[in-house]
């Protein structure tokens, strides 16, 4: 499993460790991922995801997982993500 967010495409970034002498080191910038379940409102049901804290946030600031989903650009979500919010749009589509 990939270390990057399925909602966010927020991934493992490189630096370098420098130490008291100047001396630098490479290493890895690990993105603070958690493994969490959200309710779908439009499809009445959970999803459990595995996503960053960051993206935890903004998920809860704009309201919830589905408008979350529609307003995030396709480029960013996962692959699972992605089909989740085809699957929201249609579930909202057949609720009007």
């Amino acid at each position: 499993m990939s270390r990057r967010c399925e909602l966010s495409g927020k991934a493992v970034m490189s630096g370098n460790n420098v130490s008291h002498a100047n001396r630098k080191t490479r290493r890895r910038f690990l993105p603070n991922l958690c493994q969490v379940t959200l309710i779908s409102d439009a499809l009445g049901r959970q999803v459990s995801l595995r996503i960053s804290a960051h993206a935890l946030r903004s998920v809860e600031h704009n309201g919830g997982l589905d408008p979350f989903l529609l307003k995030a650009a396709d480029a960013q979500l996962s692959s699972r993500a992605l089909k989740l919010k085809r699957a929201v749009e249609k579930a909202q589509v057949a609720s009007v």
